[in-house]
C-alpha cells in the first residue's frame, strides 16, 4: 500500500518566481541531459497557464542538446494553435525560443473531433517510447492538474483509463473548452515528475489536497512511480 500522498512528495521552496524558474530549469535540464546521455534522446511534457512563463524563459536559455529533445504538452484546450488560450501557442512563443530548438509534438488536431484528435495524439505520444523523461504539472485553484477537473464527465473512468490510451478527451463544465490530456498513468510513469505552483493560496490548496487525497492533483500524484517533486515559490 502506498503512503498518504503528503508523505510521498518532496518540497522545494523558493522566495520568488525568478528563483524557482532558475532552479527548476536547472533540474529539468539535468534530467534531459542524463536521458540524452543514456539513450540519445529525451522527452519533456509541460503545462500551460501563467505559472510557467518565467520557467519557459529560463529553460529556453539553458545550454543542452535541444536537437535531441522532444517537447509535448501535459494537456491542451481544444482550440487552434493561434488562439491566445492555446497551450501550444504558449510553448512555441516562450519555450521553443533562444537555444531551445527542440522538436514539438502537439495534442490539438485541426479538422478532427475531440475523440479523433485524442486518438491521433495518442499515436504520436506512443511513438516517443514512453515513459517520458520529465513531466511538469501545474495546479488550478479547484485542485485540478493536467485536465483532470473535479467536475469532469466520467472522472473515475478517466483515472482508470481502461483502454490504456496515452491521450484522453475531457469534457468538464469548469474547463471552458473541451480538453485533451495525457493519461494519469503516463504522467505518473515520468522519470522526473514535478508539480510547479506559486503563491500562498496555492500552497494551502495543495497541502489540503494532499492531506485529504481526493482532489485530482492528489489522485494523480499518488500514482507516481517516483517521488513527485513539489516546486513552490512564495
Amino acid at each position: 500500500m502506498k503512503l498518504p500522498v503528503q508523505n510521498m512528495v518532496r518540497w522545494h521552496e523558493f522566495g520568488s518566481s525568478d528563483a524557482i524558474a532558475a532552479a527548476l530549469a536547472e533540474r529539468i535540464a539535468s534530467a534531459l541531459t542524463d536521458a540524452v546521455a543514456a539513450r540519445g534522446s529525451a522527452t519533456l511534457a509541460v503545462s500551460g497557464g501563467r505559472t510557467p512563463r518565467h520557467l519557459f524563459d529560463a529553460l529556453s536559455q539553458t545550454e543542452i542538446t535541444w536537437d535531441k529533445v522532444t517537447v509535448t504538452l501535459v494537456d491542451e484546450r481544444f482550440v487552434a494553435p493561434d488562439n491566445e488560450r492555446s497551450n501550444e501557442k504558449l510553448v512555441r512563443d516562450l519555450l521553443l525560443q533562444n537555444r531551445a530548438a527542440a522538436k514539438f509534438v502537439p495534442l490539438f488536431r485541426d479538422g478532427m473531433s475531440l475523440e479523433e484528435a485524442a486518438k491521433a495524439a495518442s499515436g504520436d505520444i506512443d511513438a516517443l517510447s514512453p515513459p517520458l523523461d520529465v513531466v511538469v504539472l501545474g495546479m488550478g485553484p479547484d485542485g485540478h492538474t493536467a485536465s483532470f477537473f473535479p467536475d469532469a464527465e466520467n472522472l473515475e473512468a478517466l483515472y482508470a483509463n481502461a483502454a490504456g490510451s496515452a491521450v484522453l478527451p475531457v469534457l468538464a463544465p469548469s474547463a471552458g473548452e473541451p480538453r485533451l490530456t495525457l493519461s494519469a498513468q503516463l504522467i505518473a510513469a515520468a522519470g522526473l515528475l514535478v508539480l510547479h505552483t506559486e503563491g500562498e493560496e496555492r500552497r494551502s490548496i495543495l497541502t489540503a489536497a494532499l492531506a485529504e487525497g481526493e482532489l485530482p492533483v492528489a489522485r494523480v500524484l499518488q500514482l507516481a512511480d517516483t517521488k513527485p517533486q513539489i516546486y513552490w515559490a512564495a
